[in-house]
């Protein structure tokens, strides 16, 4: 029993947030059930579906976080982890691009609604990955140093945006990786060769707007601690 309580109170903040991601996407699935109800369609359903997908790498970096605090599953089942990790991950902030569905008039439901709806998938599929990153950023930190940490968080911005627009654009999606990397090889090998203009200010675009709300989250968190630390 002491040994659950210690568990508990030195991770209260993970489950924390844990149980609100949960709850977040539990009002999610229920706003979808609620508009399937009203409208007897299926409009974003797909939706729940890409919210599964964001959660993939939200436990796969809890799992990969608890790991990290021995030296052996470290250097030994982490390494598989993080692949898998960096190759879901583009699923938490893809949600974000399903906002362009609300261009699409129906008269099935109203808008309000809608926007509400979109608004809750969008803003939990990015929470997802925003803690996801910011628990691998911690394990980078503090095995190769800062300076790596934020080039690790850097990259993976980049590489997550040209994975965003690889399955908005291109759709594919992160299970192609893993049935067929070399059609997906021979796409992005074409797509570095001659990159379209759209590639080039979505991946950048994107990428920035993902660091500045990812630094911004970062910011308030220390600055909390700040705050706590000088009230001691």
């Amino acid at each position: 029993m002491n040994t659950l309580q210690n568990f508990a109170k030195h991770n209260r903040y993970k489950i924390a947030i844990f149980g609100l991601m949960t709850f977040a996407s539990l009002i999610c699935v229920m706003l979808v059930a609620a508009r399937i109800a009203y409208s007897d369609t299926g409009r974003y359903t797909s939706l729940v579906w890409n919210l599964f997908l964001a959660w993939i790498p939200f436990v796969l970096s809890y799992l990969a976080h608890v790991m990290s605090w021995k030296k052996l599953l470290l250097y030994l089942v982490l390494p598989v982890t993080a692949f898998l990790w960096l190759i879901f991950f583009p699923n938490a902030p893809y949600i974000l691009t399903d906002l362009n569905h609300l261009a699409k008039e129906t008269t099935s439901a109203p808008l309000w609604y809608d926007v509400i709806l979109m608004v809750w998938f969008s803003w939990t599929g990015l929470l997802l990955g925003l803690v996801s990153l910011y628990l691998m950023h911690d394990i980078v930190q503090r095995t190769f140093g800062r300076w790596l940490g934020w080039v690790f968080v850097f990259a993976v911005s980049g590489l997550s945006s040209f994975g965003v627009y690889l399955g908005r654009f291109v759709r594919f999606n992160s299970w192609d990786l893993l049935n067929d990397p070399k059609e997906i090889a021979v796409t992005i090998l074409g797509l570095a060769i001659d990159p379209s203009m759209r590639l080039v200010a979505f991946t950048i675009l994107f990428a920035v707007f993902y660091l500045f709300v990812y630094l911004t989250l970062y910011s308030f968190a220390h600055l909390l601690q700040e705050q706590s630390t000088s009230k001691i």
